[in-house]
């Protein structure tokens, strides 16, 4: 492990950037229409619960990542393999994430550019701050929260003043019951972003106050979800549900719409702020834990030595993983959660607290 510690702001705030990430621009729980802010609200409370599991495990071993904690559950062989299951995991998200950035940006700003020059800028920063270490990335989330905050508080009092919200677009709540809720819960928004939270179970340990890191993750988590409810309420109330749910950017088509005085118009370039923010940071915490837990695997002294090779790893990749972006879509919510999500966000760590839980249990009885 790095020499380094960060303390409850700094992890909160990593916590709301990497929730936000590519979340506040994706098209996440569209498919509940206008109930979208309560598909998102269910999948933070499921989320928390999800997120609890992965407290008790951290509060088991508090001193050590997912990858090492791991192998005292299940043993070493067994272990080191799941522990490898996970950091392909992370890197192939980084993957994912870095690809959401690229095919965004090709739509909105640079049509005549190709996604790998695109990915290849963002994945070199991205490389450079995990060089840099988590600290440094810490203290740079604590100067861009703001800046995230500030931009949606002014882009929110425009589209209010503007007049083209129209609340009325989010009734009638439930209109076809809670099946359609529930399916977008248990399909996306659990998931994306709420069950990602397992790759913070590889930076736990460099609090300099373990015992504040769930307190601190859920509060940020609750924010985030929050948020995330209300922007998606907004997108509704602007585009419509048909048109939102049809959009593959609704954040994007609601800014567009935005005009007040033919003055404040055409505010793209909030959108590229908000996209360029989240997404460096997701990218980059999902990439330091897949580099940090490559780093304990294969006992490497200093995760800096194979950050390059991984960070190339994770730019072909993110071009390779779909030919075109409605493919990467279909992946992502079908493929990926299925066979990925659901098994390492859910299954095996749950598993693991039931082993962890029994092994402790055993080993206090037999004192």
């Amino acid at each position: 492990m790095e020499p380094i510690k960060i303390n409850a702001r700094q992890l909160f705030v990593l916590v709301v950037l990497f929730e936000h990430g590519s979340a506040i621009v994706i098209p996440l729980g569209t498919s509940a229409k206008q109930d979208v802010w309560i598909a998102i609200l269910l999948g933070l409370v499921l989320g928390l619960l999800l997120f609890a599991v992965y407290g008790r495990l951290f509060r088991y071993y508090p001193d050590q990542p997912l990858i090492v904690y791991m192998q005292h559950i299940v043993g070493a062989p067994l272990g080191k393999l799941l522990g490898m299951i996970y950091v392909t995991y992370f890197l192939y998200i980084a993957a994912r994430v870095l690809r959401d950035f690229g095919e965004l940006l090709l739509t909105f700003a640079y049509p005549e550019t190709p996604l790998f020059v695109l990915n290849a800028i963002m994945a070199l920063v991205v490389m450079y701050g995990a060089y840099k270490g988590l600290e440094v990335l810490a203290r740079t989330g604590e100067l861009f929260l703001t800046l995230l905050y500030v931009l949606g508080l002014f882009g929110f009092v425009l589209v209010c003043v503007s007049g083209i919200m129209d609340v009325l677009q989010l009734q009638p709540m439930l209109e076809e019951g809670w099946n359609r809720v529930w399916k977008t819960v248990f399909t996306e928004t659990l998931y994306v972003p709420f069950g990602e939270m397992i790759v913070f179970t590889m930076l736990f340990p460099y609090m300099n106050n373990p015992a504040k890191a769930s307190r601190v993750a859920i509060a940020g988590m609750v924010l985030t979800g929050v948020n995330l409810a209300i922007i998606a309420a907004i997108n509704m109330a602007v585009l419509g549900p048909d048109a939102a749910s049809r959009s593959a950017f609704p954040l994007l088509d609601m800014i567009r719409r935005v005009q007040v005085a033919h003055f404040f118009e055409r505010l793209d370039v909030f959108f590229m702020i908000a996209l360029i923010i989240g997404g460096f940071f997701k990218i980059s915490i999902f990439f330091y834990a897949g580099v940090v837990g490559a780093a304990h695997l294969f006992s490497v002294s200093r995760h800096q030595r194979i950050i390059y090779p991984l960070g190339l790893l994770v730019l072909f990749l993110s071009v390779a993983i779909a030919s075109n972006y409605a493919e990467h879509i279909h992946e992502g919510l079908g493929i990926v959660t299925i066979y990925l999500h659901i098994p390492l966000q859910i299954i095996i760590p749950v598993l693991l607290l039931v082993i962890a839980a029994i092994r402790r249990r055993f080993g206090q009885s037999a004192k």
